[in-house]
């Protein structure tokens, strides 16, 4: 095959749980906050390196933001998204960010097509754009912003077992060399953070996630997440799970890919991991 030649398929691409971090983190002085100015730094240098780690560069992004919630799954048409700044008491030009990647109506009707053949209720939403769960990550991660998104809710009820099955639904979209996001927080405790209190509590549920994930059983790692809530200091780490779910679609997706850890750093006094399944 010549070397300016297309190739006909797309390599497999791997599952990812990112941490979005808070609010607008990587654009802005942390030590207004109160912290050290530094505090996201090695989480943003890891993000700024995400890409590098793909087996090749994604023909679209279907990601997961744990700030989206609906009574079903619902994908996103809108073929220029905007910014949705959910975020509150930041520096006003974290409000002027802007990630102009295009969204992708073909991808999001066929998302809902996957999920409704597997029995999952879904629909498509016209209006809906990037939240910072999306957009801050990926400023960094995909810079470019030439990457088809596409934003795919939660479902309210947040139930593990029904969020790993949809993305079970979805995970023929790898072999179409699109990647699967879901971007949320291993720990996310909004009460805890900047105290010593989650400090311990967030590496013994970090820990336990991590073997959890690592798990050679497929059965062993979903009843681990089906029953994440009973895992050590579960509930100091999420006293409301939004945050966690996006893990479960992308351990979903991976199947019989178990889960490694890919990077871990401890902010704000707790620990905060990102995960690979593939």
């Amino acid at each position: 095959m010549p070397d300016s030649a297309q190739p006909l398929t797309s390599a497999t691409q791997p599952t990812l749980f990112i941490p979005h971090g808070g609010g607008p983190c990587f654009f802005m002085d942390w030590s207004l906050m109160g912290e050290p100015a530094n505090t996201w730094d090695k989480t943003a240098d890891w993000l700024k390196n995400l890409a590098t780690t793909l087996p090749e560069r994604p023909k679209a992004i279907v990601v997961i933001s744990g700030h989206w919630e609906e009574a079903v799954f619902t994908a996103a048409t809108a073929p220029q998204p905007e910014m949705i700044f959910d975020y509150y008491g930041f520096p006003k030009h974290t409000y002027e960010l802007s990630y102009p990647a295009p969204g992708s109506t073909e991808l999001a009707n066929r998302i809902v097509e996957l999920l409704t053949e597997a029995g999952i209720a879904a629909k498509t939403d016209a209006k809906r754009g990037f939240d910072h769960g999306v957009f801050i990550p990926f400023l960094l991660a995909f810079p470019d912003a030439d990457i088809p998104v596409v934003p795919l809710s939660l479902k309210r009820n947040l139930d593990p077992a029904e969020h790993m099955a949809a993305g079970k639904a979805l995970k023929s979209l790898r072999d179409e060399g699109v990647l699967i996001v879901g971007s949320g927080m291993s720990y996310h405790n909004m009460h805890a953070f900047r105290t010593p209190s989650a400090t311990a509590p967030s590496k013994a549920f970090d820990d336990w996630l991590t073997a959890s994930l690592a798990q050679d059983d497929p059965t062993v790692r979903t009843d681990a997440l089906n029953h994440w809530a009973e895992g050590p200091a579960a509930r100091n780490a999420h006293p409301r799970e939004e945050h966690l779910l996006p893990l479960m679609i992308a351990a979903g997706a991976g199947d019989d890919d178990k889960g490694a850890r890919i990077f871990s750093d401890v902010v704000m006094q707790a620990t905060v991991s990102a995960f690979r399944f593939g």
